[in-house]
């Protein structure tokens, strides 16, 4: 058996070319197209301004409701029928929604694109929502959320969100909602959001072969119906910082580990600094060979993986470190990680780890955007954050070509290690009077 005592080097990032963006305005709505030459399979994605943001306080989670019921049928057709003829055309609906966004799309052969495109807003535009389907889904979001809720995460994950930007704000509470959120949305709720943002136009995404496509044609079906203008999102949010660190501890008895939420608030996606803030925290935690995963895990033992990230919405963004340790070096795991944080933002990063960085962030774009989804997810990127056309293109560049003082001054300014939230969520009576002992923040009960 032969050990290999040295970490091999990063290779060389493969040569990428992000396909021409082509932007038309047709029947009152706009289309944002790439062009993939030869591709015999398309996308085609409404993406709506009805994303999360959207929601009212006290009904989180009211786009994932509205998505799932879509799905029920439509006025012209009950679920049956609306299953059948999209089957017939060898498709299905592709629905999410995020902070910024609800998207809805259908990926089949060129050929039956315009079909497609027209069930897709025949789903969008005229849904069935007949109550007893509604109350349905509802339900069962709200059963999978408390499923969900009972694992370790979510309370902490919701905790750090509140304690960052106020549990009274939208942004301050969890994207998809919360099993009480959830259950308290009525059937007037999921028809009055419907009504009041998707029958906008909104922007159809289309990643294929354009010589093959009629955009007009795709236009004219994708657009038919809608009414209104489109939607200001408003201007990004001041970035408010703590000038000290503060502890929250979610009790959960009996725990044998302690899941661990370290976050601040951070700027939004189309931040000039965007590509130097990812390239300092894939350096920090966003890799296996990052520092906060060789120290907590490859030395000292604590966990089986920890990573960082900035989580970059259009108007707001967060900075974040998750892991779970064994509930035993809870407070050295945080002392550890706090470190880290605090000796990147003040020494910036290493021209050796920046390298591999750099490689393996240029390196992904060549390997995730590969196929027509994965462009038209770019494309919406692009819609979103207001990105110019060539974004993409220019992207691989940037990331090889950062310098090392670029991204330690985007260390330097857009992490702050003394303005840190530590949740922890695990088992109080083991935990309390060490993490209170840790000199890390002033210890707080979650609500």
């Amino acid at each position: 058996m032969t050990i290999i005592a040295q970490r091999p080097g990063p290779g060389a990032a493969r040569p990428y070319r992000f396909p021409d963006v082509v932007r038309r305005s047709v029947a009152g709505g706009e289309i944002v197209a790439a062009h993939l030459p030869g591709h015999r399979l398309a996308v085609a994605t409404l993406l709506l301004d009805a994303g999360a943001s959207r929601e009212p306080v006290g009904r989180e989670g009211l786009a994932g409701v509205l998505a799932k019921a879509l799905e029920e049928g439509t006025e012209a057709r009950d679920s049956a029928a609306y299953a059948l003829v999209l089957e017939s055309l060898g498709t299905e609906l592709s629905i999410s929604a995020d902070w910024d966004s609800f998207r809805i799309g259908v990926q089949v052969s060129t050929d039956r694109l315009g079909a497609a495109v027209e069930l897709l807003t025949e789903a969008v535009r005229t849904p069935r929502l007949d109550p007893s389907d509604v109350e349905r889904v509802r339900d069962d979001e709200a059963t999978a959320l408390r499923m969900y809720w009972a694992n370790p995460g979510p309370r902490a994950e919701a905790a750090l969100r509140a304690d960052l930007f106020g549990a009274d704000q939208r942004h301050g509470r969890p994207m998809s909602g919360d099993p009480e959120s959830v259950a308290a949305v009525t059937v007037a709720d999921v028809v009055d959001f419907h009504s009041a943002w998707f029958t906008r136009p909104g922007t159809l995404l289309v990643a294929g072969d354009l010589d093959l496509i009629d955009l007009d044609a795709l236009g004219v079906a994708a657009f038919a119906g809608a009414t209104g203008s489109p939607s200001q999102p408003g201007p990004p949010l001041p970035v408010t910082l703590r000038d000290h660190r503060r502890i929250i501890l979610v009790d959960r008895p009996g725990a044998v580990q302690s899941t661990l939420r370290l976050g601040h608030p951070a700027p939004h996606r189309a931040h000039p600094d965007y590509v130097p803030m990812t390239l300092a925290s894939t350096v920090l935690g966003g890799a296996f060979t990052s520092r906060l995963n060789h120290l907590i895990r490859e030395v000292r033992g604590y966990t089986y993986g920890i990573r960082s990230d900035f989580g970059m919405s259009r108007r707001f963004g967060r900075f974040a470190v998750s892991s779970s340790v064994q509930t035993g070096v809870t407070a050295p795991a945080l002392i550890d990680s706090v470190g880290e944080v605090s000796r990147t933002q003040a020494d910036g990063v290493t021209e050796e780890e920046l390298a591999v960085a750099r490689s393996w962030r240029a390196g992904q774009l060549s390997v995730e955007l590969q196929t027509p989804p994965a462009i038209a997810s770019a494309l919406a990127t692009l819609v979103v954050h207001g990105l110019p056309d060539d974004y993409h293109a220019r992207l691989r560049d940037e990331l090889l070509s950062a310098t090392v003082e670029q991204v330690s001054v985007a260390a330097a300014t857009h992490l702050q290690a003394e303005g840190l939230t530590l949740v922890v969520e695990g088992d109080a009576a083991k935990i309390r009077d060490e993490l209170t002992a840790s000199g890390l923040g002033e210890l707080h009960d979650a609500d």
